[in-house]
């Protein structure tokens, strides 16, 4: 970083003295020192504009550009987890949760506004998520989750997903379950206290992928009606 920074501060000094150069040739031959002067003004009063162009109005633009390009890479991420491994997820275990109609989620409509999934996710994120789990079936967690391994490593390897937290926090809630799993070394005879701290987990990881998949319906419903017509029939289908 300080080589970086030395190197920079050694190409502008360098500028200032080859400008400064310039300018003194210019005296020297012509000997106007009026009509230098007038052109270095000139050129300090439209530098101001310059900078606002370039710095302000020009890279606003870039970045915002930018911005849109990432967020379409990033759904397009999320919409690989959920067809891989969400959608199969809610398919497996929605009927583990016994609250699952008070959610909601199966109330989203072609016409939703903004205002709806807002309302959404606050009535998901106010309730309880009452789940009812077996040993057994815990143990088909884990040989799920195992299955989708590889996948979950290169979601949370790639750098894209640094910008989206929320769903860089779902997949370390998933990832962080799978770890309890996998370190129990016979899940069938797990002790009762371990049960219920498996179930939290289960719980925490359940909202989490909720949350998030309301959220992919929302940017569909925004960028991609036709997908998003498809996925609201997954959606009806899965009971969320």
């Amino acid at each position: 970083m300080k080589k970086y920074l030395s190197w920079k501060l050694l190409a502008g000094i360098s500028l200032l003295i080859l400008s400064i150069l310039v300018y003194l040739i210019h005296f020297f031959v012509f000997r106007d020192a009026h009509h230098l002067f007038i052109y270095l003004i000139g050129d300090i009063g439209f530098m101001f504009l310059e900078i606002f162009l370039v710095v302000l109005v020009i890279e606003h633009l870039l970045d915002k550009r930018e911005k849109r390009s990432l967020i379409k890479k990033l759904n397009m991420l999320i919409g690989v987890f959920f067809s891989e491994i969400g959608l199969l997820f809610f398919r497996k275990f929605s009927k583990n949760l016994k609250n699952i109609n008070s959610l909601g989620c199966s109330n989203i409509k072609m016409d939703w506004k903004k205002r709806d999934y807002i309302k959404l996710r606050k009535n998901i994120l106010s309730k309880e998520f009452n789940v009812n789990i077996s040993r057994e079936e815990l143990k088909e967690l884990y040989d799920f989750f195992n299955l989708k391994k590889q996948l979950l490593l290169s979601l949370l390897e790639n750098p894209n997903l640094i910008e989206h937290d929320r769903f860089t926090d779902m997949l370390w809630a998933v990832f962080h379950m799978f770890e309890e799993l996998g370190f129990r070394e016979d899940l069938l005879k797990i002790p009762e206290d371990d049960l219920e701290h498996l179930v939290i987990d289960f719980e925490r990881v359940y909202k989490a992928l909720v949350i998030e998949w309301v959220n992919y319906l929302e940017h569909l419903s925004c960028s991609y009606p036709f997908l998003f017509s498809l996925a609201l029939r997954k959606n009806i289908d899965l009971g969320t």
